[in-house]
C-alpha cells in the first residue's frame, strides 16, 4: 500500500552551503557592533573625564593635577588623551580629546583611529 522509499533530494548540502556563504556577513557585522560599543564606551568615559577634569580646574588646580584628573578616572593611555582648558569669567571649560584605537579584529583593519571628544564647564570656587 504505502511505499516507504527514500525521495533523494538533489539539495542535501544546501543548508551548509547558506551558512557557508551567510556567516562571514554574520561573524562581520558582530564585529561591527562589538566595535561601535567599544567607541561609545569611550565616549561616556570621555565625557566623565571631562568633568572629573572640570572639577579640578573649578577648584583652582595646576594643569598637570587636572590631567591627572582627566586620566586617573578613564585609565586611558596618556599618549591617546589631550586635554585643553579654557577660562571664560567665573566659569572653567575643560575639553578632552581620546583618540581610540579601533583594535577589533578584522573590523579595526578597515577603519581609522576615531577621535572622541567631550567637554564640562564648572564655576570657578575662589
Amino acid at each position: 500500500m504505502f511505499s516507504h522509499r527514500r525521495v533523494l533530494k538533489n539539495d542535501d548540502g544546501q543548508a551548509t552551503a547558506e551558512l557557508v556563504l551567510v556567516l562571514p556577513v554574520v561573524v562581520l557585522l558582530a564585529l561591527s557592533l562589538v566595535q561601535v560599543g567599544l567607541v561609545v564606551r569611550s565616549a561616556i568615559l570621555v565625557e566623565h573625564a571631562a568633568r572629573e577634569g572640570a572639577r579640578a580646574a573649578a577648584v583652582g588646580e595646576s594643569s598637570r593635577k587636572i590631567e591627572n584628573a582627566v586620566i586617573g578616572s578613564t585609565g586611558f593611555s596618556p599618549a591617546a588623551v589631550r586635554v585643553q582648558r579654557n577660562f571664560r569669567g567665573d566659569r572653567v571649560t575643560v575639553e578632552v580629546f581620546y583618540t581610540d584605537p579601533t583594535d577589533v579584529p578584522m573590523i579595526g583593519n578597515l577603519f581609522p583611529d576615531i577621535v572622541v571628544s567631550g567637554s564640562a564647564t564648572m564655576r570657578r570656587e575662589t
